[in-house]
């Protein structure tokens, strides 16, 4: 009887130390200083953006008008990877935009700007957090590198610019936004390589009307224009040059095999 007692007990008292942990699990912690480390119009406007969305404190560091200045602040503080962003997160050097962003969705705002774990939703938000870079950017600028020594006549019968951002149009055409029913950061994530897309004539914005909406959206939040007035106060600096042209589509948007 004695040990029945005492299992019970011990069962209980799991119980409660469980239901206490639960709770602190979605509670956030308390924020360290943060500076971004920032270059006018490039990624480190994400997580200017992120901040003002979340309505959270931090200190912005550029030289404004001087991205060569910028970078030099960010050279002496992260010398090996001088990139943008480079977050001093309270003593910690932190790089990689969707790196920093989940970090301070995760630490600092449990429930905000991303779907529930368990959503449908929540894959998809996921897998565009990550197609941001590491399929729709990377892809992008290595066609720009390519075409800019030789401007493309056809399009290439494998995935290249007009293919990663018809991924993102058709996804559009079913969903309001990239986290699926709501605004997410993954929206945040896939703003500057969709840019890059058209401002460099990697594809015909015409071509993607479900994209030109969503962007009109994007632009309309108020914490966008909050990003813009502090992040890139004399509109857009330095920016690449654009491609002289485009490789024409392929019929329906496919792309034309080689000849």
């Amino acid at each position: 009887m004695k040990l029945r007692i005492a299992c019970l007990l011990i069962v209980l008292s799991l119980a409660g130390i469980a239901t206490q942990a639960a709770p602190a699990a979605n509670k956030p912690t308390p924020l360290p200083d943060v500076t971004i480390y920032h270059l006018e119009g490039r990624r480190s406007e994400r997580i200017v953006w992120l901040m003002e969305e979340l309505s959270l404190p931090y200190k912005l560091e550029f030289k404004r008008g001087d991205l060569m200045g910028s970078m030099a602040t960010i050279r002496a503080i992260s010398p090996t990877v001088p990139m943008a962003p480079t977050v001093k997160y309270g003593d910690q050097i932190l790089v990689e935009s969707g790196a920093i962003i989940e970090t301070i969705l995760e630490r600092h705002a449990p429930g905000k700007l991303r779907p529930a774990l368990d959503s449908a939703d929540y894959p998809h938000h996921l897998m565009w957090m990550h197609y941001a870079e590491g399929s729709l950017a990377s892809r992008l600028f290595s066609d720009y590198r390519a075409w800019r020594t030789q401007p493309p006549k056809q399009r290439s019968p494998l995935v290249d610019s007009e293919a990663v951002v018809q991924f993102a149009e058709e996804f559009l055409a079913k969903h309001p936004w990239f986290g699926g029913a709501e605004f997410s950061a993954a929206d945040i994530m896939m703003k500057f390589p969709l840019d890059v897309a058209t401002t460099l004539n990697l594809v015909d914005a015409a071509q993607f009307p479900n994209v030109a909406a969503w962007k009109k959206k994007i632009e309309a939040r108020p914490a966008y224009q909050q990003m813009l007035a502090k992040a890139r106060p004399d509109g857009m600096i330095g920016s690449l040059p654009a491609l002289p042209q485009h490789a024409p589509p392929g019929p329906r948007g496919t792309l034309t095999p080689p000849k």
